[in-house]
C-alpha cells in the first residue's frame, strides 16, 4: 500500500515540475524568435525571474523521492541514464546562472553569452527530459543485475526522440501562454501571433506520440485492464488530456489567457500522469526481459522509512505549495514595458 502511495506521489511531483518549470523552459527556448531588442529580452527575463528557482524545487523533490522511496530505481536510473541526466543538470545550472548574472555587467558580449546559455539551458532539458521519459515508457535495456546495457545513443531511438519533441512542443505552447499572461507590448503581440501555431503543432505531435506509444510500449495494457489509482479509474487520464487540449484552443479563441495557461497546465499534468499510470507497478521496465524490470516492490525502502517520509511529506509539501501560491499571487500582474529590470 505504501509503495503505491509513494508511486503516485512520485508521478505527481514530476507532473508538477513539468507544469511549473515547463513555461520557464519554453520561454527560454522562444527568446531568440520573439525578442527583437534589449527591452524585449528584459521582458523575457522578467517573466521568469520571480519563479524559476522556486519551480525547480519540484525537480529536487521528485529526485529526492526517487532516492528515498525507491533507492534501487534511483541507482539504476542515475547510472544507466547518467550521460543524459548530467547534460540536463549542467544545462539547468547554466540557465540559472544566466538568469542571475546576465544583467550584472552592461556589456553586449557578456549579455549575448548568457543569452545563449539561457536558450541552450532551456531547450536541452526540455528535449532530454522528454527523451528520458519516453525511453522509460518504452523500456530501457537493463539486465538482471540492474546494469544498463546501452549508451547515450541507445536513448536516441525514434520513439525517444518523439518524446523529446513532444516535451519541447508542450513547453513552447506553455511558455507562449505565460508570455501572453505576463508580457506587454511587442512581446505580447508576437506571442499572440504564434501561439495558435504551437497549439496545432502540439496536437499533431501528441496524436503521433499516442499512436507510437500503442506500438512501442505496453502502457495501454493498464488502461485496457481498467485498474484504479487512488480509487479513480485511470481511463479518465487520457480523457483529461484531450479535454485540456481542446480547452486551450477554446480559451485562446476567447483571449482568456489565464484560463488557457491553466488548461495547458492540466494538459502537461495529464500527459505525465498518462505515462506514469501506464507504467504501474513498474518504475523502470526492462526491454531485455520483463522479469528484470525495476518495480515499486523490488526497489522500495523499508516500510518504516516510507511511513516516516510520508509524515514529512504531508507536513512540508503543503508549506511549499502555500509559499509558491503566495509568490505567484504577488507577481501576478503583467510586466509593463521598461519595467522588467
Amino acid at each position: 500500500m505504501l509503495e503505491s502511495i509513494w508511486f503516485i506521489l512520485w508521478g505527481v511531483l514530476w507532473a508538477v515540475y513539468f507544469m511549473l518549470d515547463g513555461f520557464d523552459l519554453g520561454i527560454g527556448t522562444l527568446m531568440p524568435f520573439l525578442a527583437g531588442n534589449e527591452a524585449d529580452k528584459q521582458m523575457f527575463y522578467g517573466a521568469m525571474g520571480p519563479h524559476w528557482d522556486g519551480n525547480e524545487v519540484w525537480l529536487i523533490a521528485a529526485g529526492g523521492v526517487t532516492f528515498a522511496a525507491f533507492p534501487t530505481a534511483y541507482a539504476v536510473m542515475f547510472s544507466g541514464l547518467y550521460s543524459a541526466l548530467m547534460l540536463v543538470l549542467f544545462a539547468l545550472i547554466f540557465r540559472g546562472v544566466a538568469i542571475e548574472y546576465r544583467n550584472k555587467v552592461n556589456d553586449p558580449t557578456w549579455k549575448r553569452t548568457w543569452d545563449c546559455c539561457l536558450v541552450a539551458g532551456s531547450f536541452i532539458p526540455a528535449l532530454l527530459l522528454g527523451v528520458a521519459f519516453a525511453n522509460i515508457f518504452k523500456g530501457i535495456p537493463i539486465d538482471a543485475e540492474g546494469v544498463y546495457q546501452g549508451t547515450l545513443l541507445t536513448l536516441l531511438n525514434p520513439y525517444g526522440i518523439l518524446g523529446g519533441v513532444l516535451f519541447v512542443a508542450m513547453f513552447l505552447l506553455h511558455g507562449s501562454l505565460w508570455l501572453l499572461v505576463k508580457a506587454s507590448g511587442p512581446v505580447h503581440e508576437r506571442a499572440a501571433a504564434v501561439v495558435n501555431r504551437f497549439w496545432v503543432a502540439l496536437a499533431v505531435v501528441l496524436v503521433g506520440f499516442l499512436i507510437a506509444t500503442w506500438f512501442a510500449t505496453s502502457l495501454f495494457d493498464n488502461y485496457i485492464q481498467g485498474p484504479l489509482m487512488a480509487g479513480v479509474p485511470i481511463i479518465l487520464i487520457p480523457v483529461i488530456v484531450v479535454g485540456a487540449l481542446i480547452m486551450v484552443r477554446v480559451c485562446l479563441g476567447k483571449k482568456r489567457w489565464w484560463s488557457a495557461w491553466f488548461a495547458s497546465s492540466a494538459l502537461i499534468v495529464g500527459v505525465t500522469l498518462f505515462g506514469v499510470a501506464g507504467l504501474y507497478p513498474n518504475l523502470l521496465p526492462s526491454s531485455l526481459d520483463p522479469t528484470f524490470s525495476i518495480t515499486i516492490h523490488n526497489s522500495a525502502s523499508s516500510q518504516l522509512t516510507l511511513k516516516i517520509m510520508l509524515a514529512v511529506a504531508l507536513t512540508f509539501v503543503p508549506v511549499v505549495i502555500a509559499y509558491q501560491a503566495w509568490a505567484y499571487n504577488l507577481f501576478k500582474e503583467p510586466i509593463k514595458e521598461g519595467g522588467a529590470d
